[in-house]
């Protein structure tokens, strides 16, 4: 036979011929003789005797489909044939994003595996989709960051300016990094914004004077969730990026950029 794999009614064939070929006699029949499992769920090739007429015969669950199942296979089979049974549904998960479209899975255990050609379990996993709506995450995502070159970073302190503005001055920054997602064809007309290209790893500085009335920059974005940007010193250049960490009380590296 060399490598042919044969379908299930090229076996039976093959066996009929090898059959009258070597005249066997004598041989076990049915699934009983089986070694364990004698019987087997779904379709299985594999699970094969033969029977008192020295022919093929299958002892898998899809051989009443095919009407050649071994002749004891109702006693052997169906008599001891162990359907699965499954547990109850676990609650639904929490929503996956937490602002807008995500989704929600529940699983359920099975409890008793089938056996003997027993029916198959149905599905252990269910998935169905949700919108996340959290106030203060939703907020952050539905922002624009406005984006400069650091080098318009102010590291002096203007002495005419009002003392409440001073005093935003003197908040210590913080440092947004974000994975670039997507820039448009514009910024590469930019001397500075040309540098930025997808899946680049960048830096973001909010300073105390680009901080809005939550201490915190226009646009800082949410964790893992896709959010947009433009620049503000290169009409047209644009993007989105998603952030991948926040550090407190932090300055980016040079040729980094800022919030505006």
């Amino acid at each position: 036979m060399g490598n042919l794999v044969l379908g299930r009614a090229g076996l039976l064939l093959y066996w009929g011929a090898l059959t009258l070929s070597l005249g066997m006699h004598g041989v076990s029949a049915g699934c009983y003789h089986r070694e364990n499992p004698k019987c087997c769920p779904g379709r299985n090739n594999e699970c094969q005797e033969v029977n008192r007429r020295r022919t093929l015969c299958f002892c898998d669950a899809y051989c009443q489909q095919t009407g050649d199942c071994c002749e004891d296979y109702p006693t052997v089979c169906q008599i001891s044939a162990i359907d699965c049974i499954v547990g109850p549904w676990a609650h639904w998960t929490e929503c996956s994003s937490l602002c807008g479209l995500g989704s929600r899975d529940r699983t359920r255990l099975v409890t008793i595996p089938p056996r003997n050609g027993g029916t198959p379990c149905p599905d252990l996993k269910q998935r169905r989709g949700c919108f996340g709506h959290n106030p203060d995450r939703c907020h952050s995502v539905k922002e624009v960051a406005k984006i400069l070159p650091d080098i318009y970073k102010r590291n002096f302190k203007d002495p005419w300016k009002r003392p409440h503005m001073l005093a935003k001055e003197q908040q210590p920054s913080y440092c947004a990094y974000f994975r670039m997602k997507e820039v448009s064809p514009s910024c590469r007309l930019g001397l500075r914004t040309s540098r930025l290209f997808r899946e680049k790893y960048v830096c973001v500085e909010c300073q105390g004077e680009a901080m809005g009335v939550r201490d915190r920059c226009e646009g800082d974005g949410l964790e893992g969730t896709r959010t947009f940007w433009i620049a503000a010193s290169n009409a047209g250049c644009q993007g989105s990026w998603v952030r991948e960490s926040l550090h407190e009380t932090c300055r980016c590296p040079p040729q980094s950029l800022i919030f505006v």
